[in-house]
């Protein structure tokens, strides 16, 4: 069973997380309404890219996840012919063309996005899409928490 909140304390925790938490969303996967969403929220330096890679990592594409803070998006092909799309909305206080490229996306059921700083974009993700609060804490390790459903505890999927 995939854990809700829980205390992380190495890079590998926080790629372990990212895999539990693509199973446990069914990521990817045929069902009638799998979770294809999913919101990082977290200070620079928290590990969102780490749990991406992990979720990736689930999803068995072999490319290197890098963050996609300069680029804004990043796509890396799934084998299963379906793509994941990272963005960072970071350096963008107005998403502009952006926003219409991220709706598109999300409209695709093909798709599996991940976004980080997606303040700006907020108004367009779908109600159930899961949200990761990522917080550093004084001793290094990472509190990390899964929510679904705009706000109502994600116990498991």
């Amino acid at each position: 069973m995939f854990n809700t909140k829980q205390i992380l304390t190495t890079e590998q925790q926080m790629i372990d997380f990212g895999t539990e938490l693509a199973k446990s969303a069914f990521l990817g996967r045929r069902t009638k309404n799998p979770i294809r969403v999913i919101e990082l929220i977290g200070d620079v330096g928290t590990g969102k890219t780490t749990i991406t890679k992990g979720v990736a990592k689930h999803l068995k594409i072999a490319d290197e996840i890098t963050s996609p803070s300069f680029t804004i998006s990043k796509h890396y092909e799934i084998p299963d012919g379906k793509e994941l799309v990272h963005y960072d909305f970071y350096r963008l206080g107005d998403p502009g063309l952006m926003s219409e490229d991220l709706y598109e996306n999300l409209s695709d059921p093909s798709k599996i996005v991940i976004l980080e700083w997606a303040d700006s974009v907020a108004s367009v993700l779908p109600p159930n899409h899961v949200t990761i609060y990522i917080n550093m804490n004084d001793d290094g390790s990472r509190t990390v928490m899964a929510t679904i459903e705009k706000g109502k505890r994600w116990n498991y999927i």
